[in-house]
């Protein structure tokens, strides 16, 4: 439980009907961000496994390296939501 904490990462949601390919292209366009790192997506790639959308880690991210994963997902008109997360937002 302690390597959890202090996990951070940002969900990215789409609007509906967005293709798996323009999901698969915002998760590859985005992850050259420094200190960002996309999730692996579900071993099938179907619009139904990736309706949740994408999650990158920004445990190790500065703020602006944040910034710039907003301003890149933002660049595509299918991108829904920009979420920051963290294990403190999980509960328990």
């Amino acid at each position: 439980m302690a390597a959890s904490l202090g996990r951070q990462w940002v969900d990215v949601t789409f609007k509906p009907n967005t293709s798996v390919a323009t999901i698969e292209k915002v998760r590859a366009t985005c992850s050259h961000v420094q200190n960002v790192s996309a999730y692996p997506l579900p071993r099938k790639h179907t619009v139904l496994n990736l309706m949740a959308g994408i999650r990158f880690n920004t445990t190790n991210a500065s703020d602006g390296n944040v910034a710039q994963l907003q301003v890149c997902v933002q660049k595509f008109g299918s991108v829904q939501g920009f979420t920051p997360g963290d294990s403190g937002d999980e509960g328990g």
